[in-house]
């Protein structure tokens, strides 16, 4: 008996080096000799001649080197067909049908010619040939087919992305990271208004919060519950030029005389069609005198004071500073500085605007009240002239002041 079959194998990896299969094959079986053997008489009684035979099976191959591999392997081999069977004389040969099935364990080596083993290009556990995804950054974590996983769905994969819960719509950086060109802790891509300035408070929306609509932001604005209508600086708080307790803006009219008293439009009452005359400035009490200081002797303005954070005057200051504008009037020739100065509460930049706008408020009340701007110089210097080194709250109120003192001559 001669027996020859071809197969063709359907492979599945099983790891980086093993392999499973399926084969399916088809072939022949010869019983006896070929062509007028089968007449001979030592094939009296036996089959002679070939069947068809098929082969079906499945098995595995495990490698001990990229082209060396131990195989083992179960197969069923089908034979159907007729053959020759020879009786006593020639004339008494017949053909009969053949049908049975070999069933077999085969153990042996297989050695791979031009083999070459499937690489795993991205080094992410899935070989090429079932990499759906070849080019996977490493580190990445993939599913079955190779492909990465990105649970927040910014483009970068898990196990690569450190910010894993990025808000949907926020544009990340290659670490997988929100971007915020603004600092205003509103993502890029999410953020309405990504120029916002440093230190303004925004809503969901990325955008300025103004909660009394002056056009100063909030966290920006010193002041931010100023009516609305009133003009404001550029912290945000609102004048009084005439000092009526109208706020500028909100007063129809700005220069009512000192003293007068006013509507809640900021206009004198009085008779229709009649404008009262200036009531009189009140005598401000003798600790509140303002002498002539000494040249180039700073004197503390201790009654002159300001809303915390705010540039505008308090009521209380009026007295005062109504004294010292009749002493500057009366001297035409003396010029002065005044200086603001702050603790350091805030940082340097800011305590340096606030104090430069309160010694402009000052001068501004003192050229209202008919001194020569000429004669003014307002200059802030923030927290670097303190008073006193105490960092208690009376320490620093100390610290929070305004002076005024002559100028020599050309200064």
């Amino acid at each position: 008996m001669k027996t020859g079959t071809a197969s063709l194998l359907y492979n599945l990896p099983l790891g980086a080096k093993n392999w499973g299969y399926a084969k399916a094959g088809i072939g022949g079986t010869r019983y006896g000799g070929s062509g007028d053997d089968c007449q001979n008489q030592k094939f009296q009684g036996k089959i002679c001649g070939p069947t068809t035979t098929l082969v079906a099976g499945l098995g595995a191959r495990i490698g001990l080197t990229p082209l060396l591999m131990v195989r083992i392997e179960g197969v069923i081999q089908p034979n159907r067909g007729s053959a020759l069977l020879r009786g006593d004389t020639p004339a008494d040969t017949t053909r009969v049908p053949v049908r049975f099935s070999n069933i077999g364990l085969n153990l042996g080596l297989s050695f791979m010619l031009g083999s070459k083993p499937i690489p795993d290009s991205d080094g992410d556990g899935i070989l090429n040939n079932r990499d759906r995804c070849a080019g996977t950054p490493a580190g990445a974590q993939v599913d079955g087919r190779g492909c990465p996983a990105d649970s927040d769905g910014d483009g970068v994969a898990n196990g690569v992305d450190r910010c894993p819960n990025t808000a949907g719509g926020a544009l990340v950086n290659a670490e997988g990271c929100a971007q915020d060109s603004d600092s205003d802790n509103i993502a890029d891509g999410i953020d309405k208004c990504p120029d916002t300035p440093s230190g303004v408070l925004v809503d969901a929306a990325g955008c300025p919060r103004d909660s009394d609509g002056d056009t100063i932001a909030d966290g920006l604005d010193r002041c931010s519950d100023t009516p609305q209508g009133a003009t404001v600086d550029a912290l945000g708080c609102p004048g009084d030029e005439d000092g009526d307790g109208v706020l500028d803006g909100l007063d129809r009219c700005p220069r009512s005389p000192v003293g007068a008293n006013v509507s809640a439009s900021g206009c004198p009452q009085g008779q229709p069609g009649r404008q009262p005359a200036a009531a009189p400035a009140p005598t401000p009490a003798p600790q509140q005198r303002a002498p002539t200081p000494a040249p180039g002797a700073p004197m503390v303005l201790e009654n002159v004071t300001f809303g915390t954070g705010s540039a505008r005057l308090q009521i209380g200051s009026y007295v005062e500073l109504d004294s010292i504008a009749k002493v500057l009037v009366a001297n035409p020739g003396l010029r002065v500085e005044i200086g603001g100065h702050t603790d350091i509460s805030a940082s340097p930049a800011d305590d340096m605007h606030l104090s430069t706008l309160r010694a402009e408020a000052v001068r501004n009340y003192l050229v209202a009240k008919g001194v020569p701007f000429q004669q003014l110089v307002a200059r802030g210097y923030g927290g670097t002239a303190p008073r006193t080194q105490d960092t208690t709250p009376r320490g620093r109120a100390a610290n929070r002041r305004v002076e005024i003192k002559p100028l020599q001559p050309g200064s």
